[in-house]
């Protein structure tokens, strides 16, 4: 028997055209002179035209590049039909906004249509009413299934399945299923297999469609299905999913709940939006930006969102001033510390987001654990030795260059040198350490990391750098 499958197709087309007449005492008018639309009119007609020709994403695409004025001015121009697949493809501050825009029926008539998956993607934006009359809409199986998906977490597989799949008995032959492909008007999205099950519904197997094609029409199911078909449980972390597919190379693969019943699949066009959404987040942790912003979104809001690291990136810039003051008499002494001091705590700063984002991306990777932990750190402390000690040598040559006038010229060089190196070292050290305790405490390895890297090699670059010159000077 098949899985859940439906393919809703909607068409129509709307003009609308409007002619006023102010009645006169000529009761002769001209029949030859062309009546003129309003040029405004023209311009919005052309616009829908236009919209009308794009695919719900490159819709998405105008919508979130827009200023709020001409957005709902476009939103408002975008057939009906599609109003629930754009709400779809949008970011979620651009989303949450064009929600608010719209009327309770309105967003009802959106939503009704989709399929129940992308319903509960859309559940936690819409007003619990709104909610409530879809699920009316439903029919009892797509209830169920809305329910089902809503009843995951967010990060999960099951909150991501698609219910619309193809599932057949491995008693049967090939010819059966055939017959039994060709029922369907329209297969469902990214089908490059079918799902094995028993009488029970419990997962056996799978049978690619090349299988389907290339062997005898009278060959059973079961003499060329793949029993070794890897499945995801349904509250499997759908990033580790993710993982999966690009590690397999996977179009889709069936979703079971605890006792192995197939109960849905993850496709790739999932598992890509997935990936997107884990890199955008990561970008924007890394930023110290709390959430994803719309571009032309409130400036208070947009301001509060990076209220947070900015104040920690105030706090630890203070605390690296006074790091400086207690060397004030040092700097008195030699003015030129003063101006080499940005350079320790940059070239350090710099090779330590190099080992972070090395870092993070082995971490989101699962590549990192407990037990290669040691071992990664050495290889990152022998190579930040390495580049101290060649960038510290090129840093303290070119530092005695630039003041071989000065008496104090060798010194400076050497202070330089062994500053670099050291504080490389502590580089290296914190960009391994940081991330990988962040994830250790179910945190995310990427919030925040480069504040408190830039805040550790710059206070202690100084305080070694100019610790350095005190005592040679």
């Amino acid at each position: 028997m098949a899985g859940s499958t439906a393919a809703d197709a909607g068409a129509g087309s709307g003009a609308g055209a409007g002619a006023g007449a102010e009645a006169g005492t000529d009761d002769t008018a001209d029949a030859d002179e062309p009546v003129r639309e309003p040029e405004g009119n023209i311009y919005l007609t052309q616009l829908r035209e236009r919209l009308a020709s794009l695919h719900a994403a490159d819709i998405a695409y105008v919508l979130e590049a827009l200023p709020p004025d001409e957005r709902r001015l476009v939103w408002d121009s975008v057939k009906r039909e599609v109003d629930g697949a754009v709400l779809l493809e949008v970011s979620e501050p651009v989303r949450e906004a064009l929600i608010d825009s719209m009327t309770e029926a309105e967003l009802v008539a959106a939503v009704k249509d989709l399929d129940a998956d992308d319903v509960a993607d859309l559940a936690e934006h819409l007003p619990p009413a709104v909610v409530e009359k879809v699920q009316h809409e439903l029919t009892p199986e797509e209830r169920e299934q809305l329910r089902t998906a809503m009843s995951y977490p967010d990060d999960s597989v099951g909150a991501r399945m698609d219910f619309e799949f193809v599932r057949v008995r491995e008693d049967v032959t090939l010819e059966v299923v055939l017959r039994y492909l060709r029922r369907f008007d329209e297969l469902p999205q990214h089908t490059d297999q079918v799902f094995v099950v028993d009488r029970n519904g419990i997962l056996m197997g799978s049978l690619s469609i090349e299988q389907v094609l290339i062997n005898e029409p009278d060959t059973e199911v079961s003499a060329v299905m793949h029993r070794d078909v890897l499945s995801l449980d349904a509250d499997d972390e759908v990033g580790e999913a993710a993982q999966a597919f690009e590690r397999y190379d996977l179009i889709s693969a069936p979703v079971v709940d605890p006792h192995h019943k197939l109960i849905g699949r993850l496709t790739i066009d999932e598992v890509v939006d997935v990936i997107r959404e884990e890199s955008d987040a990561d970008a924007l942790n890394q930023a110290g930006l709390r959430d994803e912003e719309d571009l032309f979104g409130s400036v208070w809001q947009s301001a509060r969102n990076r209220w947070l690291w900015l104040a920690v990136n105030l706090v630890t810039a203070f605390l690296a001033s006074r790091v400086i003051g207690i060397f004030d008499g040092t700097i008195e002494k030699v003015v030129a510390l003063a101006t080499l001091m940005p350079i320790v705590a940059g070239l350090a700063g710099n090779s330590g987001n190099q080992t972070m984002a090395l870092m993070i991306r082995s971490l989101a990777q699962g590549q990192i654990t407990g037990s290669n932990f040691g071992r990664l750190l050495r290889k990152e402390l022998t190579v930040a030795l390495l580049n101290g000690v060649v960038w510290g040598l090129v840093a303290g040559c070119a530092t005695w260059a630039l003041y071989h006038d000065s008496k104090a010229a060798t010194l400076l060089g050497v202070a330089m040198a062994v500053a670099i190196l050291l504080n490389l070292l502590i580089g290296a050290l914190l960009g391994v350490i940081v991330p990988f305790a962040l994830d250790r405490l179910g945190r995310d390895p990427a919030l925040g990391s480069s504040v408190l890297l830039t805040f550790s090699t710059d206070g202690l670059g100084f305080m070694i750098f100019l610790g350095l010159a005190t005592m040679l000077f």
